[in-house]
């Protein structure tokens, strides 16, 4: 494989707000075919590592799902949204500042622990059912503006998923991951079964 070439396919397969926010970077030591760390409010750039050797074992459509749907995840990763986890975070940022500023030992360990909920908050919700499935289905809406159909994107995706996990050498797919099949399997009509809300939103 020509990385410099496939590194180029990929930037252009991209939407453009993936192109801003996302940094392809080549990491051969990786034991994962794509990884991209949870991104941090005050880091704007989003590095996603590839590691081209085990890369170049996904067929085309594949690697093209892939890479959508990891950028689709991460650029749609939210910090700031108004709701009751950046409100409990932001408050314990603030009064933190504010008891550190009056030398409040106590103060400042009570502020810094509503700060540290809020943001373990913000966290968890970013890695629900939810916003995974989310970043399936808009990297299936991007890849259809880019020549594949809605079945032929979700069965790529699906096949991908279980290719990377034999790539990787694990045997068993993660629950997240048997969640994600099905919803492409009856995106890709292969199955009538959707996936029940309570699921689909689980933390």
């Amino acid at each position: 494989m020509n990385q410099d070439a496939e590194i180029y396919h990929l930037l252009d397969l991209m939407p453009a707000s993936g192109r801003m926010m996302t940094q392809l970077v080549s990491k051969p030591q990786q034991k994962t075919v794509i990884d991209c760390p949870f991104p941090l409010p005050w880091k704007p750039m989003r590095k996603i590592s590839i590691n081209f050797e085990l890369w170049q074992n996904l067929a085309r459509p594949q690697r093209d799902l892939l890479l959508l749907r990891t950028v689709s995840w991460v650029c749609n990763i939210r910090w700031i949204k108004v709701n009751i986890n950046q409100g409990v975070a932001l408050a314990g940022v603030v009064g933190t500042a504010i008891e550190i500023a009056n030398q409040d030992p106590v103060g400042v360990m009570l502020a810094g622990s509503l700060a540290g909920l809020g943001l373990t908050q913000i966290w968890k919700s970013n890695r629900s059912s939810q916003v995974e499935l989310e970043a399936d289905e808009m990297a299936i809406r991007v890849a259809q503006r880019r020549g594949y159909t809605e079945a032929e994107a979700a069965r790529a995706l699906l096949q991908t998923i279980e290719r990377v996990a034999e790539i990787e050498g694990r045997t068993s797919l993660t629950f997240l991951e048997l969640v994600r099949s099905q919803n492409l399997r009856v995106i890709a009509k292969l199955s009538p079964v959707k996936i029940p809300d309570n699921i689909r939103q689980e933390s």
